[in-house]
């Protein structure tokens, strides 16, 4: 059995969440709290449970709203190249969206997003170099602008990676570390250059994982 607390700080307020997973055969379970489960009293606002198949498919089901979401994936060949699908829906709002990823080779993937029923579509090419940076410009078809990321690997465990709106003119850093002994965290800062006042926003997380 695993178990994950997960603590989240911005400028305006805090919270947390813990998850408890556990492996039945090949399927596996997971059930997640948030603080507003125990705030005020134990209550069912924030609990989640979820079924999973790794690699095929995700059953989320939201406890205080009854609403049930469906992820399906899969795998296909073209042209000898791995394509990964995705299929995500939502019952609660009626939402559907499709995602593929075609992986050219190591360093090189082109993917799609599309929510069907609406013009929300993104095209996105990355890049690779040397294993450690990755570029990822991005064109979003529905609101006619680009989103351009980059991050780099430093000292094995910390990622640097910076991000630019061009619709929002929104600027976001952040610095995260994946650490299997000191759990992981993230601090990332935005802001909107569009602003006068150009206040960043600043945020930050960390994430304990347990074996029980």
């Amino acid at each position: 059995m695993k178990a994950s607390l997960k603590g989240k700080y911005d400028n305006d307020k805090s919270s947390a969440a813990a998850t408890v997973a556990f492996n039945a055969g090949d399927v596996k379970l997971r059930a997640s709290v948030t603080d507003a489960t125990v705030v005020n009293g134990p209550s069912l606002n924030g609990l989640a449970l979820a079924v999973e198949k790794p690699g095929f498919f995700i059953v989320d089901f939201n406890v205080p709203k009854k609403d049930i979401r469906f992820q399906f994936m899969s795998s296909v060949k073209v042209a000898d190249k791995p394509l990964n699908l995705t299929y995500i829906h939502s019952r609660g709002d009626n939402r559907t969206i499709l995602d593929g990823t075609l992986v050219v080779d190591s360093t090189n993937k082109v993917s799609a997003n599309y929510m069907l029923g609406t013009e929300n579509c993104k095209l996105k090419y990355t890049y690779v170099h040397g294993g450690l940076t990755t570029f990822e410009p991005c064109y979003d078809l529905a609101k006619n602008s680009w989103i351009f990321a980059a991050s780099r690997k430093v000292y094995g465990d910390d990622v640097f990676r910076a991000m630019y709106q061009t619709s929002s003119k929104n600027l976001g850093l952040e610095w995260s570390r994946n650490s299997k002994l000191n759990g992981n965290f993230k601090v990332s800062a935005s802001i909107n250059l569009a602003e006068e006042s150009k206040m960043p926003k600043l945020t930050a997380e960390s994430t304990w994982n347990f074996e029980m």
